[in-house]
């Protein structure tokens, strides 16, 4: 099996979740990058920002529209220099604005993508992939794109039969 990389973005605490705001302890991109790991073997980067997010919903909410409106590319607290000796990069986050949250083109703009393969999930509450598809040729250039997956952010808890198959499919 080739060697595969999950890089992902994920928030715990306050969120949305089927129609509730419910305390996560766990992010469920968080969730759907750990299924990817244990399925394939994958190395995992995890982007983190160095201003965090607030832990409430609202205030969260609020910040990410005015990146998104913005186009900001927050600041990481690392970052990926390379894909060197990867041959597939899973990129795992939630839907924020109808796209991922910013962080993540914070990381993969600086990346080439070149010869690899990108398979992209994104965890929602009822907007799927949203505009993420638009956005993965910009923000990954050079990839090539296997079949995304978009998991109900409610719903992860049971998905890892799902979230793992659609893995193994993409490195097979």
């Amino acid at each position: 099996m080739a060697k595969s990389l999950v890089l992902f973005y994920s928030r715990k605490g306050t969120n949305y979740v089927s129609g509730e705001i419910k305390t996560l302890e766990k992010g469920n991109a968080a969730r759907i990058a750990e299924y990817i790991q244990k399925a394939v073997g994958a190395d995992v980067f995890e982007i983190k920002t160095v201003e965090p997010y607030s832990d409430d919903y609202a205030a969260c909410v609020e910040q990410a529209r005015a990146e998104f409106k913005s186009n900001a590319r927050p600041e990481l607290k690392s970052y990926l220099e390379s894909l060197d000796g990867y041959e597939t990069v899973f990129v795992v986050g939630p839907n924020w604005c109808g796209v991922y949250p910013m962080p993540v083109y914070s990381q993969l703009e600086r990346l080439d993508f070149s010869g690899k393969m990108v398979c992209y999930a994104v965890s929602h509450e009822g907007s799927g992939l949203g505009g993420v598809p638009q956005t993965m040729p910009g923000a990954c250039k050079g990839a090539a794109f296997g079949e995304p997956l978009a998991v109900r952010g409610s719903n992860t808890e049971n998905a890892e039969q799902t979230v793992a198959e659609w893995a193994k499919k993409a490195v097979a």
